[in-house]
């Protein structure tokens, strides 16, 4: 079996910032080849992953599979690539969907097929405005009049400005993203005047380990509340059930659509509602967390929507939700 890898950087549209980071204008991210099969690493700092450790992850998934069968079962070469190395979720996570990639391939069927998922039960995808002047978030708002749901970066002082600048030339559903900015009262206080405003929910207001802060806002909040920096892989939804409403899945998180699928089956068995989400990526990686997609309450599958090089071409968008085909794999094609 032979695994390659290549580091593609990706322009975006317009600088992304958020709460947590100052201001990006490019991303790097690294592709996984596995036969026919490719997956992608999108790894960020504050998971403890670059684009240097994915590469030398990687090198060590390769030793360690070199001379396992191309056609080898996905979880044996998942077992013998973590033996060689653990850790490293993104670098993993690109690892398991180029082999699920192209063992899909081979037997000619879509991943959500083998997955489980409906793809008539797809809900709209979000679309996220990254912080900015008021004024610049209304520009990049009506540049996103394609999309049904509007996903709003919060966490500075002129966040009801924010708000009330969008309302003024949107009725779309909001959603709220904190990513950890606010402290627990300050988010109590917030999510009421934002249920005013017409938000859908609020994720991760206040910080990742907090997990008494969460529950302080849940217990007083109108919205639900989402965790996102709080949840990595299964092993932390018990603690978080009745600290919040949902969780968010990212595959460069969890480590990969295994765990992924884990994580959607046990957040139903404590009543927590479902989000898919990304970084900021290319078609391949938004193209494999769709095929789980229709299998979850939330869909944030965009961020290839914020790149202007994408090299890859993965799902459509039809009324505002990403449409899947029966292209076999994931069906992301190079442009």
């Amino acid at each position: 079996m032979k695994v390659e890898h290549d580091v593609v950087t990706l322009r975006l549209t317009h600088p992304f910032r958020i709460a947590r980071t100052g201001a990006d204008d490019v991303r790097h991210v690294v592709h996984v080849r596995v036969g026919d099969g490719i997956g992608e690493a999108a790894p960020h700092p504050y998971y403890g992953e670059s684009v240097d450790t994915v590469r030398v992850a990687v090198d060590s998934y390769a030793a360690a599979l070199r001379d396992l069968p191309v056609d080898a079962p996905v979880e044996r070469a998942m077992r013998l690539a973590v033996a060689s190395l653990g850790g490293n979720a993104s670098a993993r996570g690109a690892l398991e969907s180029a082999l699920w990639d192209a063992m899909a391939r081979r037997y000619g069927a879509p991943l959500w097929r083998l997955w489980g998922a409906d793809p008539a039960e797809m809900a709209p995808t979000s679309f996220t405005i990254g912080i900015g002047s008021p004024e610049e978030m209304q520009r990049k708002a009506a540049e996103a009049a394609d999309y049904a749901v509007l996903k709003v970066k919060l966490g500075t002082p002129r966040d009801r400005d924010i708000i009330a600048a969008l309302r003024d030339i949107t009725d779309k559903p909001i959603r709220v993203d904190a990513n950890t900015a606010w402290t627990p009262k300050e988010a109590a206080r917030n999510c009421v005047w934002l249920a005013d405003s017409g938000v859908e929910l609020v994720e991760q207001p206040v910080k990742a380990a907090d997990l008494d802060g969460l529950r302080f806002v849940r217990e007083r909040s109108p919205l639900p509340i989402i965790a996102d920096e709080s949840v990595r892989t299964a092993a932390d939804i018990a603690r978080l059930a009745g600290c919040v409403d949902g969780i968010n899945i990212k595959l460069a998180k969890c480590g990969g659509p295994t765990e992924a699928l884990t994580m959607m089956r046990l957040a139903r068995v404590h009543g927590l509602q479902i989000m898919v989400g990304c970084m900021i990526e290319s078609s391949v990686g938004i193209a494999t967390m769709a095929q789980l997609a229709p299998l979850a309450d939330y869909v944030d599958l965009d961020g290839n929507l914020l790149v202007d090089n994408d090299p890859y071409r993965g799902p459509t968008i039809a009324d505002g939700a990403l449409a899947l085909c029966d292209t076999p794999g994931h069906g992301c094609l190079p442009v």
